[in-house]
């Protein structure tokens, strides 16, 4: 399926809570990802990322003719962790297993290594969320390891997997 990364523009918030509210995506995420996601929700998140931009950040809306169905990002660390950036995102349910995801996450990696001067993009999905660590698989990530009881998320501990991708493998 064709897709575009595009920046965020403040109309984009109507189509994120259409896709977004869903508890399906809310379960593999940080707890900061609101459920219900509210129309509030989007446009805080939507003029966040406009305001923000690109400093320290890349966030992308994902396009499907015409309309946003997910997100995706990457953030750079500081402190110790200034040379890592942290990829995250979430794609519209409808769209999941389309090869969507894994396609946009190699082309905002490759991006971020061309603007920043990082050497390790990371990711830490959820031990049970085989699509998102398929997505990291397929776009190259080596798996670091399983951080056991890691999270905690609906009352409930879980498992995350450490995955990583550095500069000279992408």
């Amino acid at each position: 399926m064709e897709f575009e990364l595009r920046k965020w523009r403040h109309e984009d918030a109507e189509d994120v809570v259409k896709v977004a509210d869903n508890p399906h995506i809310e379960a593999n995420l940080r707890n900061t990802f609101p459920n219900p996601y509210t129309l509030a929700d989007a446009q805080w998140y939507v003029d966040d990322c406009e305001e923000k931009g690109d400093e320290n950040q890349i966030t992308r809306a994902i396009v499907v003719d015409g309309r946003v169905v997910g997100s995706i990002g990457i953030f750079i660390k500081d402190d110790v962790y200034e040379k890592s950036g942290e990829l995250g995102y979430w794609l519209g349910e409808d769209y999941w297993r389309q090869g969507i995801m894994s396609r946009a996450a190699k082309q905002l990696c490759q991006e971020a290594f061309e603007m920043f001067p990082i050497e390790r993009i990371f990711a830490e999905p959820f031990a049970y969320n085989q699509g998102s660590r398929g997505v990291l698989e397929k776009t190259g990530f080596t798996y670091e390891g399983t951080m056991r009881k890691g999270v905690y998320k609906h009352g409930k501990y879980h498992d995350y997997c450490m995955y990583s991708l550095l500069r000279e493998e992408i």
